[in-house]
């Protein structure tokens, strides 16, 4: 799986859960840390939570586990790093604070939207 299909997997597992305004960012070029970047976020922190369980436990199922992980206990940002693709689940507030999306803005991005059936 490549990186871009890895950041689209994640988006559709925090989708699951109801993650908000879910984007994926090209970090390809611009970072020698990772190739994407997926964020997202929630109203509150149990939602922030199992957004980040459902990601783990569905990459798990695929094979893929993450590298590190942080900010669960406290579930108002949660970073799952899989390597080529770090995932950021947010408190809505919080999303708004640190303002990735303007930090990285020349990064190409893409809203990520469930494909209908």
């Amino acid at each position: 799986m490549d990186s871009k299909e890895k950041a689209g997997s994640i988006a559709k597992f925090a989708s699951d859960k109801k993650a908000k305004s879910i984007l994926l960012l090209d970090m390809e070029g611009l970072s020698s840390v990772t190739n994407y970047f997926v964020i997202c976020s929630a109203s509150n922190s149990i939602l922030v939570q199992a957004i980040a369980d459902n990601v783990e436990d569905k990459m798990a199922e695929l094979g893929i586990f993450h590298a590190h992980k942080e900010g669960y206990a406290g579930g108002r940002w949660i970073l799952l790093d899989y390597g080529d693709v770090v995932t950021h689940i947010f408190l809505d507030e919080e999303r708004d604070f640190y303002n990735l999306e303007q930090l990285w803005a020349d990064a190409p991005s893409e809203a990520f939207e469930e494909k209908k059936e």
